[in-house]
Formats: C-alpha cells, sequence, structure tokens
C-alpha cells in the first residue's frame, strides 16, 4: 500500500473508531467522550504505523515528542482527534481525524477524514472546488472568530461561515463550501499538515499569514497561523493581512 493510500485508510479507519466510542460514550460526560476519543485514535493510529511503516517517526498531538523525528527522512503528522469540543457534541459533523507524510523538508501524502460526514479526502488527487459565488465565504471558527479572519472578511467584503475543527474548514473550501480560510493565534503542525497536504492537491492556496512558505517537522511544532484559499483570492488575503 502506498503513502496516499495507507493515509486515507488510517484516516478512514480512526474516524470509524470514534464514531464508535461517541456511540459507545453517548450518554457520559463529555469530558470524558473527549477524552476517550483522543485516547482510543492516539493508540490507533500508533500502532497501525508501527507495523505498517516501522521505520517511520512519528509526531501525534497525544503524544510525546520524540526529537529522533528531526532527524528522520520521513515523520507522519497526525491528529487523531481535531475538534474535541464538536467530537463530544453528539449532532456536530464538523471535527476531523488528520493523517499526513512529511518526507525530506515537504509534505507529501495526507488524508483528512470527516467521520460524521462519511467521507474522506486524500491525497494524490483532490477535486478542484466547483467556481466560487459572487461574495467570497470565510470560513472562521464559531466561537472565537480571529482577528485576522474578521480584517480578510471587511476587506474582501465577504460573509462568514461558522464552523468547528481546522480539518473541517479547509475541508469546506476543497468542497466549495467556503472560500478562504484563515487562522492566527496558535496551532501546531498536527492541526494543518493534513488539511495543507489535501488542500494543495486542490490546487489550493497555502501560507503563512504573511504568505511565507508553511514548514514542517520543525523542532518547535508550533505554527500558529496558516491561511487556505482559492488561488484567485490570495493575493488580496495576503494584502488584507499586511
Amino acid at each position: 500500500m502506498n503513502d496516499h493510500r495507507l493515509a486515507a485508510r488510517l484516516a478512514t479507519e480512526a474516524g470509524a473508531l470514534l464514531l464508535g466510542v461517541r456511540a459507545e460514550l453517548a450518554e457520559a460526560d463529555p469530558a470524558d467522550r473527549r477524552a476517550a476519543g483522543d485516547r482510543r485514535a492516539h493508540r490507533f493510529l500508533m500502532a497501525e504505523l508501527a507495523a505498517a511503516r516501522p521505520d517511520d517517526a512519528v509526531l501525534s498531538e497525544e503524544g510525546a515528542d520524540d526529537p529522533a523525528r528531526l532527524a528522520a527522512s520521513r515523520v507522519w503528522i497526525v491528529d487523531p482527534l481535531d475538534g474535541t469540543r464538536e467530537f463530544a457534541e453528539p449532532a456536530r459533523v464538523d471535527w476531523a481525524v488528520h493523517v499526513a507524510l512529511w518526507s525530506d523538508g515537504d509534505l507529501v501524502a495526507g488524508a483528512v477524514a470527516l467521520p460524521a460526514q462519511r467521507r474522506t479526502l486524500a491525497t494524490p488527487q483532490v477535486a478542484a472546488p466547483p467556481p466560487a459565488p459572487g461574495t467570497p465565504r470565510v470560513v472562521v471558527s464559531r466561537t472565537r472568530p480571529p482577528a485576522a479572519a474578521l480584517t480578510v472578511c471587511d476587506r474582501l467584503g465577504a460573509v462568514q461561515v461558522g464552523m468547528g475543527s481546522a480539518g473541517a474548514k479547509v475541508a469546506a473550501v476543497v468542497a466549495g463550501e467556503a472560500d478562504v480560510y484563515v487562522h492566527a493565534g496558535g496551532q501546531y503542525e498536527w492541526d494543518s499538515a493534513a488539511p495543507v497536504a489535501v488542500a494543495r492537491a486542490a490546487g489550493l492556496h497555502t501560507s503563512r499569514l504573511d504568505g511565507s512558505a508553511l514548514r514542517y517537522n520543525r523542532a518547535d511544532p508550533l505554527l500558529p497561523d496558516v491561511v487556505v484559499c482559492r488561488p484567485e483570492y490570495a493575493a488580496a488575503v495576503c494584502a488584507a493581512l499586511r
């Protein structure tokens, strides 16, 4: 199985596991449901990667960071459950599983599973979004939209689309349900690696807020800001953020 198919399989199967956890703990305290989802999905991904790619390093949100990854040529960057708050709310579908592969300086494969939506977006080929409507749509956090996103909305005359996890937001841009995703204020490599890999495969623009390249497998996994948007909006978005 090649890396693209492996990423898609692992993200999809981890998502199915999480749906089972959600059903099993439907009456539990939301905090217990979140903790169980994080823990079980992480253990599943770690075991599967150890079996399928034993020589590769792994950087997971839920695992201890092993500095040996910095000398590795292949590093899987995973978020076992992106959007724990949404996962804990039974009716919400805007949460995800991220599985990406970094190799020799760049992202080379990735998958974002949206288990409650019954779909997985995965490299190497992702359909480009359909034509954009007349008014741009900026996808933002449903609880705390960052000031940078609000600035972009104002400059582009855009409307806001509220949504949960980072993976769900990027998937919305890929699917043509939104046009721009801007995040500022704190993320880590596992929050954006798989979504960025998928977005690039769909032909979308990806960068830091200042337009510089997104870089992964760094000593400090903090990667606090990201832009994902249709290429026709990239110049205007970056100009607004400057």
